[in-house]
């Protein structure tokens, strides 16, 4: 299991040390920080009023595992930067766990009827993941993100609550 604590400013270290290239920092976390990010950068994240970033925690370890986020800037809220960050916790359905966890915030303990989250089309295990939890791609919002020499196609997955419901029944 796992639960979802707020992410502080204590955790600022923690959170550099995932994040070892700008490459891993644009799939994490889209192009919100700019690498290697800063204490400053941190501080304006967690004093925005419309993200609710959590560190996750695995509750048989109780070590900080992960990291999320619920953005609230649209009028459908998105699940954003999701991390598993130890290589070695990851398949083993914590991601899983997070995205229901994050879900349950919004369907159960709010009155949100949807939400969406972004994804990079070459990211196999995250949207594996994603379906499996009632997420369904949105074939008319794609984007690209340049990287380097490279050019990565992001696309946007939703999910109603009465889908998730369905799946987590």
């Amino acid at each position: 299991m796992i639960t979802l604590l707020p992410f502080e400013e204590a955790d600022f270290d923690r959170f550099n040390s995932w994040i070892r290239s700008p490459e891993e920092l644009l799939q994490f976390a889209g192009p919100y920080f700019s690498f290697p990010v800063t204490d400053e950068q941190l501080k304006k994240y967690i004093n925005d009023p419309q993200r609710r970033p959590y560190k996750i925690v695995s509750t048989e370890t109780q070590n900080v595992i992960g990291h999320c986020e619920l953005n609230f800037e649209r009028s459908i809220p998105r699940l954003s930067r999701i991390l598993i960050a130890d290589n070695t916790e990851r398949n083993k359905g914590y991601g899983k766990k997070t995205i229901n966890a994050m879900l349950k915030l919004l369907f159960v303990d709010n009155t949100y009827d949807q939400a969406d989250l972004n994804v990079y089309d070459w990211n196999t295990n995250a949207i594996k993941c994603y379906e499996g939890v009632g997420f369904q791609i949105n074939e008319g919002a794609t984007t690209e993100t340049s990287i380097g020499n490279e050019t990565w196609k992001g696309l946007n997955m939703q999910i109603t609550k009465s889908n998730w419901l369905a799946k987590t029944q």
